[in-house]
């Protein structure tokens, strides 16, 4: 049984911002159209770098779509971690707890499963060396995380399905010069709460006006 979200008007701004990890337990419970078109419509009036607007969003619904992709992603996964499970697991290898892990490793296996997928898409972007591209869209894509953390929708930005992306333009019909910036599962929380998720102390990892100037908050 999926978690049920406070209604909307419950939350605050704050409490939607400082509860919105990734959610990786997602049920294959439809998203009804009109909250799916709300998330889509608040995504972008995010900014766009020069307010050029080169994008474009993706939204896979199509099951024989999710079963091209998924393989993908599951190469890369097993690749970058899940060739080292036990490591992860027992707790000594960096990057993932083992919560952390089974969380990915659970989405991993059952990608195909979230009902909606977002791919945001960027023109202009496909033969870009410039590794600042994405900042033209990542802002927008942090609005529709937030917009549907907000309708009790859990998201996960990953980019794990790398490595076929001629292979995607292809599969989605995309422009010649369009690149994907990331895959955004959606769907609402199975297993889990929403929480704040637990992060290094901001003083330690904020700098005042040069790299090692540290600054503590007064209590």
């Amino acid at each position: 049984m999926r978690d049920v979200d406070p209604p909307v008007e419950e939350q605050t701004a704050w409490e939607v911002l400082n509860t919105t990890p990734a959610r990786r337990y997602l049920a294959p419970d439809p998203i009804p159209d009109e909250v799916l078109w709300e998330i889509l419509d608040t995504a972008v009036r995010g900014p766009s770098g020069g307010n050029r607007q080169e994008w474009g969003w993706v939204v896979v619904t199509d099951p024989e779509i999710k079963k091209r992709v998924a393989p993908w992603y599951r190469e890369n996964w097993q690749r970058a971690y899940g060739s080292r499970k036990e490591q992860f697991l027992a707790g000594t290898a960096e990057g993932l707890s083992p919560a952390g892990f089974r969380g990915a490793e659970h989405l991993a296996e059952h990608l195909e499963e979230a009902p909606v997928w977002v791919f945001p898409v960027l023109r202009r972007a496909a033969e870009a060396t410039d590794p600042r591209t994405g900042s033209s869209i990542y802002g927008a894509v942090q609005n529709l995380c937030l917009a549907a953390r907000a309708r009790g929708i859990g998201t996960s930005l990953t980019t794990l399905y790398a490595g076929h992306e001629d292979e995607l333009r292809s599969l989605l019909g995309l422009p010649d010069d369009a690149l994907t910036m990331a895959l955004i599962p959606m769907g609402y929380p199975e297993r889990g709460r929403w929480a704040r998720p637990k992060r290094a102390p901001v003083e330690d990892v904020v700098h005042w006006n040069s790299w090692g100037a540290h600054a503590r908050r007064e209590s």
